[in-house]
């Protein structure tokens, strides 16, 4: 098999020639930590031969206030740290006159998808390409603060709706673009947990994300492709809800998210889902030795990839941080 045949076989749960492997997110650091300066993302995924690779779509900086903080077509605020990963400071949405005011931006601008563009003429059916967009929760609360949002769902019901409304009319367009142009796999990224629990009650989630969440599977679906879901965390209290509106795949099952016991997850879920992760990025990966590390992969495949339907993949992403010999 090839990757891209692997990856699917894996996805339709069933047993590919080996576990394939792939990463969410490889950022710079750790790229030039093994390779040194030059390489790009597509490079590293050929050269470490993993069987799929993540496209996320394009979005460009409007404002550049310094080295490490700028705004982007949203109008959402964002600091890159040292990790090379992005995090938002500050959403334009204080108020329902923002909202009122405020207009998202063009989901069919000809530069939204141009990375998807190279990766299709580079890749397409030798690794699978995962295209990365969001559902109903992770641009509400990067658009108005998470402490906002939540109190949202408890006073302003119809404003918390609307917010959604907003980004999933935007972010399914998107995606309807991107697997009409090729993508194989369809993902959305938003975090509903922490280890402990749920960000949200299960009734809110089932209110103000269930429904938005499953437009973008259905967008999958009438395309004839898989459908990923990421959430960190500690998710038992929803995993029903998961598997009725129709997803493929879980990611990145988190390991010592509390209640997440990968046996648990096979025995119950297996039939009807694959995995995706379950590599500890907490205690093995950063702390671990290379014996602990092929120690715990050997368990991670024992367990959930026994009659197929794994991937194999950290429980989040790879950080410069850990020993390179832990992540080769």
């Amino acid at each position: 098999m090839n990757g891209y045949e692997r990856f699917m076989a894996a996805l339709r749960r069933e047993q590919p020639d080996r576990v394939p492997i792939w990463e969410l997110i490889v950022n710079k650091p750790v790229v030039e930590g093994i390779y040194g300066p030059g390489l790009d993302y597509h490079d590293f995924v050929e050269r470490e031969d993993l069987d799929g690779l993540t496209i996320f779509e394009d979005q460009r900086i409007v404002d550049r206030i310094d080295s490490t903080t700028y705004r982007d077509e949203w109008g959402i605020t964002w600091r890159v740290e040292d990790v090379d990963v992005p995090y938002p400071l500050d959403g334009p949405i204080k108020s329902e006159a923002d909202l009122d005011r405020y207009v998202p931006p063009d989901p069919d601008a000809d530069h939204r998808l141009a990375t998807l563009e190279k990766a299709l003429k580079r890749f397409k059916g030798e690794k699978a390409i995962v295209f990365l967009s969001h559902d109903g929760f992770e641009f509400p609360h990067y658009l108005r603060g998470m402490d906002n949002l939540l109190l949202d769902y408890i006073d302003n019901p119809e404003f918390a709706h609307r917010l959604a409304r907003m980004a999933v009319d935007y972010k399914s367009r998107v995606m309807d673009r991107a697997l009409d142009m090729g993508a194989d796999v369809a993902l959305t990224g938003d975090d509903y947990a922490h280890r402990h629990s749920l960000i949200m009650s299960p009734t809110q989630f089932r209110e103000y994300i269930k429904p938005y969440l499953k437009e973008m599977v259905d967008v999958a679906k009438e395309h004839g492709v898989p459908f990923i879901k990421h959430t960190d965390g500690d998710i038992w209290a929803i995993m029903d809800d998961l598997v009725e509106i129709g997803l493929d795949v879980l990611y990145p099952v988190q390991p010592n998210a509390f209640g997440m016991d990968h046996r648990e997850l096979k025995e119950r879920h297996g039939d009807g889902l694959a995995f995706w992760g379950g590599i500890d990025v907490q205690h093995v990966l950063p702390f671990g030795t290379e014996e602990d590390v092929r120690k715990h992969v050997r368990e991670r495949i024992e367990i959930l990839g026994a009659g197929g339907g794994y991937i194999l993949a950290s429980a989040h992403n790879l950080l410069r941080a850990f020993p390179l010999e832990n992540i080769l």
